[in-house]
């Protein structure tokens, strides 16, 4: 709480746009979006800024990362699973045995978006060990939970 009042303070003494005789300014304010899955996905607006007071007060639910004179980055941690992964994200094994998740189905020219930990594969039923190579679809955050638990039973442990 600190280090944010003393970046409020130092915003509000870099910054014209504090005295009430300063004109509007614009600024490029970078919003970016933390994701379970360590996605981060990035969204810049120009803003015109009449008072920092209207920006804290509407980016009050961000986290300020960085300021100056021409640019605020906020980052917020959202609780859920990248759109990327909603999308086209599968479960898989690569040929180590390692849990991913990989856009598209797996596959060799599938990229990898996530690494998790290695399985046991001798320990898996078959249809287990199909269904991985198949590729397991990410729809949701409880889904990516629920396959990240089940597998984690079959963690090789070093």
């Amino acid at each position: 709480m600190r280090i944010l009042s003393l970046m409020l303070w130092i915003a509000a003494i870099a910054l014209p746009v504090h005295s009430a005789s300063a004109a509007p300014v614009k600024m490029t304010i970078v919003l970016e979006r933390q994701y379970l899955d360590g996605e981060m996905s990035e969204e810049k607006v120009i803003e015109t800024i009449d008072s920092m007071t209207e920006i804290w007060k509407k980016y009050r639910d961000w986290q300020l990362v960085t300021l100056d004179d021409q640019t605020i980055v906020f980052r917020k941690t959202i609780n859920d699973i990248s759109p990327l992964l909603k999308t086209n994200g599968y479960f898989g094994i690569t040929d180590d045995g390692t849990l991913s998740i990989f856009n598209g189905k797996p596959g060799r020219s599938s990229k990898i978006i996530q690494s998790f930990f290695q399985i046991d594969v001798q320990k898996l039923e078959s249809r287990q060990q199909k269904k991985l190579k198949q590729g397991i679809r990410v729809l949701s955050k409880e889904r990516y939970e629920q396959v990240i638990e089940m597998y984690r039973h079959f963690a090789v442990v070093q």
